[in-house]
């Protein structure tokens, strides 16, 4: 029989032990250098209350969506944001994701640039030119919509699949013709180059072009598992957005030295954004499953892939 003060040790190191394992708890987002994630991150107001509940946050930056969800797929991270086409690219690919929630459009926070003095008039004009973007990121649809609206085919341009950082060097230097390209690099480089808007996310009618939706994607697994984390996670980011929102020139400051970007720029974007996390709605899976058919069709994405099935409540 143990000893009541041998009892007493027992215990105590039975609870030392669960705490420790409690403390182990994390959850790993990844974000991209720029947006709500990112605010919500330098606020530091998501890791308070989660680490209340014993579980720790572990940040990963990512330079776009696709390698965001990459990571995700390899079980890098748990939790991350990206725009409409990366979730297709990875599911495609296998990535075990699920579509948490969304944000509204953001037409005019995606753009095809084109140098200030360049002879490249219309979308038309970009008939057999080198065309940079990141493969598979949410400029990628853009693209291929704005093509087919000048009566253009996907094979009737040079794409040339560079990373943000490396588009915007080869854009510079003449390398490429035009470069599809989102906020904050999209107002970056229309503010310190002069490069004109060849065409947004939006027609001259006023219809969209392509919509520029931002999802909220979790890994399945971990998703099901820590539904009460997740929710935390989105309630923390509405709590960002609205912050956002109603003081854009205090986040730009915030931000302004994390990213490097000036604020008078990020206030540019900022005004570009969608605002209001919301549920994915009937309508959004549909217009998620009219790009990734669109996706299969040019051959971008090897199979039929279904939208229901990377939906919450799914069972895939």
């Amino acid at each position: 029989m143990l000893r009541p003060m041998s009892l007493f040790c027992c215990l105590a190191l039975l609870l030392l032990a669960q705490a420790g394992s409690r403390a182990e708890e994390k959850v790993r987002i990844g974000y991209q250098k720029y947006g709500t994630m990112l605010l919500l991150k330098e606020s530091g107001a998501l890791d308070a209350t989660l680490k209340a509940q014993g579980i720790a946050v572990e940040w990963r930056e990512f330079p776009a969506g696709p390698q965001l969800l990459e990571a995700l797929n390899v079980g890098a991270i748990d939790f991350g944001t990206t725009g409409e086409a990366p979730p297709i690219f990875a599911q495609a690919a296998g990535a075990p994701l699920v579509y948490v929630s969304v944000e509204p459009p953001a037409p005019h926070g995606e753009a095809i640039l084109v140098p200030k003095d360049s002879p490249i008039q219309s979308v038309a004009d970009l008939k057999g030119r080198k065309v940079a973007l990141n493969k598979g990121a949410n400029v990628h649809y853009l693209l291929v919509r704005a093509l087919e609206e000048a009566g253009l085919t996907y094979s009737d341009i040079q794409p040339a699949y560079l990373a943000p950082a490396d588009a915007r060097a080869a854009f510079e230097q003449g390398a490429v013709d035009a470069w599809a390209i989102w906020d904050p690099y999209f107002a970056a480089a229309a503010a310190s180059t002069g490069a004109r808007i060849l065409v947004d996310g939006v027609k001259p009618d006023g219809t969209l072009l392509a919509a520029n939706h931002e999802f909220q994607l979790a890994e399945r697994k971990f998703y099901t598992a820590h539904t009460a984390v997740v929710r935390t996670i989105i309630a923390a980011l509405k709590e960002a957005e609205t912050r956002l929102h109603d003081n854009p020139a205090e986040s730009a400051r915030l931000l302004s030295p994390r990213t490097g970007i000036p604020v008078p720029i990020l206030e540019t974007a900022f005004s570009r954004m969608g605002y209001g996390v919301e549920p994915i709605s009937p309508e959004i899976a549909a217009d998620q499953q009219k790009i990734a058919d669109t996706f299969l069709r040019l051959g971008l994405i090897p199979k039929h892939i279904s939208i229901a099935d990377a939906l919450p409540g799914s069972g895939s």
